[in-house]
């Protein structure tokens, strides 16, 4: 059994056959997915799947991408979308300096400080994204000590896995983990005790071998529990419940 925490089935990678590809998973003992939200179209469309499937969970939240798109008004849709039972993270939000495109670095930062206040006054944990960003990152997530949450798709070293371990953080393992290159999470995984590892395929990307370049899905996850459980030394249904355990307890489902 499988709980895929971080997941954006609301892509249009998905438009064609969505419904075919959820009935799938569900046959295929996949438990649960959080659906996260990246603009406000896509929070939106992540609680209507939530709404929609019993095995599926929301987060609302703006991307950096979308940064320079966060207002007021986007806030207080945020705050009511939040409302819904079944949203149970505000995320995807965070920093992201690898795009040259993306907006600026203040305006990046701003847009994660209001979101983070937002899950503050919630009393909800956060899905952070986080790319070569890391220094700022921390920087902002340590002015929240009372906010939880997932670093997700960690990319980070050890010794910055150790600091978001310390503010109370998990980290999230993709499909990543199998890429030949994949040694920073390798090592950052060797660290990580197992009651704070979360499993996630950030679908349709992030597809682990051997489907590497194609589109991601949920069951796609067994590939990276079967990586971890051979850095761990565990075996792969105790990686499975542990995982499953950590994802409740931290989006308390």
């Amino acid at each position: 059994m499988i709980f895929d925490s971080h997941a954006h089935y609301d892509d249009e990678s998905f438009d064609e056959d969505r419904e075919q590809v959820i009935r799938e998973l569900e046959k295929n003992n996949i438990i649960g997915v959080l659906n996260c939200g990246a603009s406000i179209q896509g929070a939106r469309d992540s609680v209507k799947l939530a709404d929609k499937y019993d095995f599926f969970y929301a987060a609302v939240g703006i991307h950096p991408e979308y940064a320079d798109k966060l207002n007021e008004n986007i806030l207080d849709e945020l705050r009511e979308l939040a409302k819904n039972p079944k949203v149970k993270a505000i995320g995807e939000i965070g920093l992201d300096y690898y795009y040259e495109e993306n907006p600026e670095k203040q305006v990046q930062k701003d847009a994660f400080i209001k979101q983070m206040k937002l899950a503050k006054e919630l009393e909800l944990p956060v899905v952070i994204h986080d790319r070569d960003a890391h220094r700022d990152t921390l920087e902002i997530i340590r002015k929240f000590p009372e906010v939880r949450g997932v670093v997700h798709c960690f990319s980070g070293s050890p010794e910055f896995a150790e600091e978001c371990l310390k503010l109370g953080y998990y980290i999230g393992c993709t499909g990543v983990v199998t890429f030949k290159n994949a040694k920073k999470i390798i090592e950052v995984l060797k660290t990580v005790p197992m009651d704070r590892i979360l499993v996630e395929t950030d679908c349709p990307y992030m597809a682990p071998v051997p489907y590497r370049g194609k589109r991601n899905r949920s069951d796609y996850i067994k590939f990276v529990i079967e990586k971890i459980s051979e850095i761990k030394d565990i075996s792969t249904e105790d990686i499975e419940q542990v995982t499953i355990k950590n994802t409740k307890s931290l989006f308390k489902i």
